[in-house]
């Protein structure tokens, strides 16, 4: 909030240093030496931009600026918001997890010291210590030095020691050691006294000759209910705190005066958590029995309310969060601390939040700022929008006006149009049904002899089965009569072949097996093929492929064919024509071929051109229309390019299954 009224105030203060330039320019324009009027204040015209100012500052309550203001003070104090809950989720979620390594790092603690607990328990149990705890050191104790030796080793205790009533080591795992301590006086020591008088006890401390910090565990050993002596084990914790740091947490365990003892941190030992009194500290002093120990408190500052701990060291402060746990299972009055580091978390969850808040905030504003645009823009656009309907509304009136004359006219240009079409229709239709009756013409002197031969021969036969039923031979006259009716048979076939072809097609297409068109057009054909003296060869195979056409349209286009191919091979020696056959995908391919003396190059590019022949008497039609014919039957017909002889041509159609 500080922020905007800094900028805003800047923002006016630089429009009146603007606005002022001039003004001051004018007064100088209007005269020198003017005193002000009275009841004026003499100290405006030493500031004259104070006008300016009050304005400026009467801006700031204006709708706009007030809209801003209040806008980026939301928009800070979202983010401080933001900020502040991301971290107190972030702080909940390191505190579970501290939470969570809690019982593992007090389970390695006091798991190893329940595994070093067990070993003096069983020592006072021993025979072989109670033997030479009886002896009182007459003798040297080799046997039990190794013994303890082993014990040691295998247990991975730091020294295993006894100790007679008079608190003088007699045997220990590191006899024969620089640092052995069978002969050392170890009666000062809280852990013999205790154990003495109790039973058992434990102690923390320093070696008095080692020097390490460790935990002393001591058992009694009787002997009939007479104490013998006191067997010790000290375990020093250097793999528990190995393990502690490598875990990555802060972890070290207080006494129940909070002086430090086994710590990750190993320069903390022996301090304490906060300033200990003189009584605390004399007493911490007596029962550790660490002379020189000054018990210094740690640079520990513990955060009111928000659940950190701040440690003050080199550098910046570093912040952790706090976990702690009793330990009565281990030794009574020890407390574990688990300290998980908090900086680089919070930091992040901090930074992320306040991104997030930032940029959410920010489209936010974008979002309304479009949609308000939007909005005035939308009203602005109905504005306009109004004044062209209204304008639109009187050209449309114009407009339809003009519209109905043009639509009234076009109406009438495609009923003219229509009726064109259908005219070049009908006059192709007829012009497909002349070709049909110009090839009968063609045809009918050959169809008239292949009538002529069958009338001659029904007339010969009806005279001979009129003898022979006048001389009552009744079964050659049958005979006769059975032959006439197969003459009869065959000139209606003919005359039926005929009729078909020149009967107008009708439209519709069916479904029609490739041979029968064939064998219809040869048919029509036979008797000038005949007096040709042509070879016909069909095509091989009974297979017969279905294609969707009009018989009819399609003997047309064979008849044309194999009338040019005919007159093509006039007075040619060995004439012939092949029809082939072929399946090609979904294609049927019809092929006819002679062995003419072809087409030249001229004669093919203009074949399928109105009214080009190559014939003395045609007319150029009849390839014209056979093309016309297989592309209305959904195919092509075309002059196959590559003839060595004579000249071939194709009708590609579709197959049906």
């Amino acid at each position: 909030m500080r922020i905007s009224a800094q900028a805003a105030f800047a923002w006016a203060e630089l429009r009146i240093t603007l606005i002022a330039k001039p003004r001051r320019n004018g007064a100088r324009r209007k005269g020198r030496g003017q005193t002000p009027q009275a009841g004026t204040d003499s100290g405006s015209t030493g500031f004259p931009g104070r006008e300016l100012l009050r304005e400026a500052v009467a801006r700031l309550h204006d709708g706009r600026w007030l809209v801003i203001v209040v806008a980026l003070a939301i928009l800070a104090g979202a983010i401080v918001i933001a900020g502040r809950i991301a971290t107190g989720q972030a702080t909940n979620d390191l505190r579970n997890g501290a939470l969570a390594a809690l019982p593992l790092a007090a389970g390695t603690l006091t798991g190893e010291i329940e595994k070093q607990r067990l070993v003096p328990l069983v020592l006072a149990r021993d025979d072989a210590v109670r033997g030479a705890l009886r002896r009182a050191g007459k003798m040297q104790e080799a046997a039990l030095n190794e013994k303890l030796k082993a014990i040691a080793g295998d247990a991975s205790a730091s020294a295993i020691y006894v100790i007679d009533t008079a608190g003088i080591a007699i045997s220990a795992s590191n006899a024969g050691e620089p640092t052995s301590f069978v002969g050392i006086d170890y009666n000062f020591r809280h852990y013999f006294n205790q154990a003495m008088a109790k039973g058992s006890a434990s102690q923390y401390g320093l070696g008095t000759i080692s020097g390490r910090p460790g935990l002393y565990l001591a058992s009694r050993v009787d002997d009939n209910g007479k104490p013998l002596g006191v067997a010790v084990l000290k375990v020093e914790l250097d793999g528990v705190e190995a393990n502690w740091r490598s875990s990555g947490f802060l972890v070290f365990v207080t006494d129940e005066r909070g002086v430090v003892l086994a710590t990750s941190q190993p320069e903390w030992r022996f301090h304490a958590l906060a300033p200990l009194s003189a009584e605390d500290a004399a007493a911490a002093h007596e029962q550790l029995q660490l002379d020189d120990a000054a018990f210094e408190p740690l640079p520990i500052r513990r955060g009111a309310g928000d659940g950190l701990t701040t440690i003050d060291g080199p550098g910046k402060p570093r912040q952790f969060v706090e976990v702690v746990q009793d330990l009565p299972g281990a030794v009574p009055g020890w407390r574990l601390w688990v300290l998980t580091p908090a900086d680089g978390a919070l930091s992040s969850a901090a930074n992320t939040a306040r991104l997030t808040t930032l940029l959410g905030l920010l489209l936010t504003g974008l979002l309304a700022y479009v949609l308000t645009r939007r909005r005035r823009t939308r009203r602005l656009r109905q504005e306009a929008m109004a004044r062209m309907n209204a304008e639109l509304e009187s050209r449309v009136s114009t407009r339809t006006a003009e519209l109905t004359r043009s639509n009234t006219a076009l109406a009438g240009e495609i009923a003219e149009r229509e009726n064109a079409e259908a005219k070049v229709r009908r006059l192709r239709d007829d012009l497909a049904q002349a070709n049909r009756l110009s090839i009968l013409g063609q045809i009918a002197a050959g169809v008239a002899h292949e009538i002529n031969q069958p009338v001659a021969a029904i007339r010969t036969y009806a005279e001979n089965a009129g003898r022979f039923l006048d001389s009552g031979k009744t079964e050659p006259a049958s005979g006769n009569l059975t032959s006439i009716v197969s003459m009869t048979e065959r000139i209606g076939a003919i005359t039926s072949t005929l009729r078909t072809f020149a009967r107008r097609p009708g439209v519709a297409a069916s479904p029609l097996p490739v041979r029968e068109a064939i064998d219809g057009a040869l048919s029509l054909l036979s008797g000038r093929i005949r007096d040709s003296g042509v070879t016909i060869v069909k095509p091989r195979g009974t297979a017969s492929p279905v294609v969707m056409a009009s018989r009819i349209r399609l003997e047309q286009i064979l008849v044309n064919l194999l009338q040019n191919a005919l007159d093509a091979m006039k007075d040619k020696p060995d004439p012939r024509i092949e029809i082939d056959l072929a399946e090609r995908d979904d294609h049927v391919l019809i092929s006819v071929r002679d062995n003419g003396p072809g087409l030249g190059p001229e004669a093919a590019g203009n074949l399928f051109m109105p009214f080009q022949t190559t014939k003395e008497k045609g007319l150029g039609l009849g390839l014209v229309i056979s093309q016309e014919i297989a592309q209305e039957l959904g195919g092509t017909l075309r002059l196959d390019p590559d003839s060595a002889n004579g000249a071939s041509f194709t009708i590609d159609l579709r197959r049906i299954e």
